[in-house]
């Protein structure tokens, strides 16, 4: 047989156990090579402009070839492994290194280009369906055509030969360093197995729990006011990440097995199949797993958390535009808003106008700030937009009284303010003291205007006067008013949209269109969620392609124990049971402690980025979940043909 027929009898009869690694490394080549292309595609010069599209999706092509670089190395690193045995025996029939070297290189070769080949013929394929997703989440209109990037084709080619050449480096130490002997060992060797549970691992695996927990429960103080400064935020952040990530490794490396081992004693030893098959395996093949399960892990959490918090904040753009800019249109200077106005008027375009005096006052708030948190500045001094209770409809405040409303959710967490108390106006002659009565969600002016977030203060008009009267000049604004345009006819407001968009309005003037607004928070974060969504996808479908991997020798290792049950009378039905047990763990267990992992750490901070939670976190986690059970569902398909093949 010559060496050329060999290869082509190997390729073909381990085409079976490549075909996840084929289907990975072409979709992981069609998705590099169509981002490439979206750097040259002529579209994203619509983009480009406002939020540097290019650059950002050259960033993410960079992640994106990295993860799938760790990926090809470790998926070759098992591939090769299992093939160990093949590669002692063509050293004992006679063959050479170097010869054994050439005929995988040469397979490898096949295989690896062939993958690349279609996979930048499916990203050429699907380039336009990716531009064209991307453009209708940030909400843009603008044309684009299925074109063909030499620039990208050449890049693409060069990253990959470059991992290529890296897999064959490392599989020529491989093959130079073992020895006949160890190419029998090395899979047997490859997964460590443990008799008895030591009292490290019960040590560690309590560590674990409690450093993970104790991760969770800081990320749950983080912005409650129980840390005094900045820097002791900064500290914790550390400790979350650091007890977060060790706690995992631990949690692999004894918790699992610390777990199982008191279920299996509590059963006093006897077990059933369906637990044998299972919670015994989980044991001890876990703990030899954990650096990679770790790994996993925490980037998934990591992908999990960063779409969630960008979709919290893609969902909410609609809401926040409302809050900040209160109604349809916002302007400051009466000249603009006469502009604005006739223009309406000439397309015959309803409207209402609504105008609020709003000036700027210091107030003293020490009685009912409720935090511990020390900053560079008074915290108890703060200035506040104030407006009369006249231009609010339907309120009615007594002289005494002061109600606050629209605080930011971000500062409102960071420094909340009690239901209650007494605070101090502070003007140039004279302090007032009010009654501060409580606190309301409702905003009623544009953003502009309350200092970064800060609530606005409503006062009875008599105090109003008086603190208008004494006005400290050095806190006010250039404009002092606000008026709002809101449409009769809600469908109409993206052509008015169009018609504010086309005015040249005063330019230092702080003029603001509530649906531009929240186009333009779309256009931002849709690019970003764009991005994380096809970063987490490509990791997602690596690392489930390595459990997998993983599953696929376990199978094959435990090929005989199943030989034995199946003679011992037990049916393929009892085997496969434990088989879906020992799966849901295998795949279930990482799944879940990401998802708890990215739960945490969103909920710490989700409110800076957005109003809602709940819905667009859990779309994420779904949507997630569905993808990850794909590859457990594929590994119990796997394990049901070797229990098949067992007898």
């Amino acid at each position: 047989m010559s060496i050329n027929q060999l290869i082509l009898r190997n390729l073909k009869k381990n085409i079976k156990n490549y075909y996840l690694y084929v289907f990975a490394l072409i979709f992981s080549v069609a998705l590099y090579f169509a981002f490439v292309t979206l750097q040259y595609d002529p579209s994203m010069d619509e983009t480009k402009g406002s939020i540097k599209g290019a650059a950002a999706i050259k960033a993410a092509s960079v992640l994106l070839v990295s993860i799938v670089a760790i990926f090809l190395l470790y998926a070759n690193k098992l591939f090769v492994k299992r093939r160990s045995k093949e590669i002692g025996l063509f050293q004992l029939i006679g063959m050479t290194r170097n010869k054994i070297f050439r005929l995988l290189s040469v397979e490898n070769f096949i295989l690896y280009f062939g993958s690349l080949l279609f996979g930048i013929f499916i990203g050429f394929s699907s380039s336009k369906l990716i531009m064209m997703i991307l453009l209708k989440i940030m909400g843009i209109e603008t044309s684009t055509t299925l074109q063909f990037s030499t620039e990208a084709l050449i890049q693409t080619l060069i990253v990959f030969a470059v991992i290529y050449l890296f897999i064959m480096l490392m599989n020529y130490v491989f093959i130079k360093r073992q020895t006949i002997l160890s190419l029998f060992r090395v899979i047997s060797s490859a997964e460590a197995r443990v008799k008895k549970v030591s009292l490290f691992e019960i040590i560690f695996g309590a560590m674990g729990i409690i450093f993970i927990l104790s991760g969770y429960y800081i990320s749950s103080k983080l912005f409650d006011g129980d840390f005094s400064n900045l820097k002791e935020l900064f500290l914790a952040m550390i400790f979350i990440l650091g007890s977060v990530i060790i706690g995992t490794y631990l949690f692999y490396k004894g918790s699992v097995t610390f777990i199982t081992n008191i279920i299996r004693k509590k059963k006093g030893g006897y077990l059933n199949i369906n637990e044998v098959l299972s919670l015994s395996s989980i044991m001890f093949r876990m703990k030899s797993n954990a650096f990679l399960l770790t790994i996993i892990t925490t980037v998934s959490a990591l992908a999990i958390g960063l779409l969630s918090l960008s979709y919290i904040s893609y969902y909410s753009a609609e809401k926040g535009a409302k809050d900040n800019v209160p109604a349809h249109f916002s302007l400051t200077t009466t000249a603009d808003a006469e502009q604005f106005k006739e223009a309406l008027k000439a397309r015959k375009i309803d409207y209402r106008e609504t105008r609020i005096d709003v000036i700027q006052v210091d107030v003293n708030v020490e009685q009912i700030l409720n935090t511990k948190l020390e900053l560079n500045f008074d915290s108890n001094t703060m200035t506040l937009p104030v407006v009369s209770d006249k231009a609010v409809q339907g309120l009615n405040l007594k002289k005494d009284e002061t109600l606050f409303t629209g605080y930011s959710d971000a500062l409102n967490k960071m420094m909340s303010l009690k239901a209650s108390g007494k605070i101090e106006w502070i003007g140039q002659k004279e302090t007032i003291p009010q009654k501060y009565i409580g606190l309301e969600k409702k905003f009623i002016i544009p953003y502009n205007f309350t200092n970064g977030g800060l609530p606005t203060a409503i006062v009875d008009d008599t105090i109003f006067q008086r603190l208008k009267n004494d006005l400290n000049p050095v806190i006010q604004q250039e404009s002092s008013l606000f008026i709002g345009i809101d449409l009769e006819d809600e469908s109409k407001v993206e052509e008015a949209n169009e018609i504010f968009q086309s005015l040249s309005l005063s330019e230092n003037a702080p003029n603001f269109s509530q649906l531009q607004l929240s186009i333009n928070q779309k256009q931002n974060m849709g690019l970003m969620m764009f991005i994380v969504g096809f970063l987490g996808l490509t990791f997602l479908i690596t690392s489930g392609c390595i459990l997998y991997f993983k599953q696929m020798d376990e199978s094959e290792d435990e090929k005989p124990n199943y030989t034995i049950l199946r003679k011992l009378g037990f049916t393929r039905g009892d085997l496969l049971r434990g088989i879906q047990t020992k799966q849901f763990f295998n795949f279930g267990i990482p799944l879940i402690v990401g998802l708890s992992h990215s739960y945490f750490a969103v909920q710490s901070g989700w409110f800076f980025f957005g109003s809602e939670l709940w819905t667009p976190m859990l779309i994420v986690m779904v949507i997630y979940t569905g993808l990850y059970s794909i590859f457990g569902m594929l590994s119990v398909l796997y394990y049901k043909k070797v229990i098949k093949e067992a007898l």
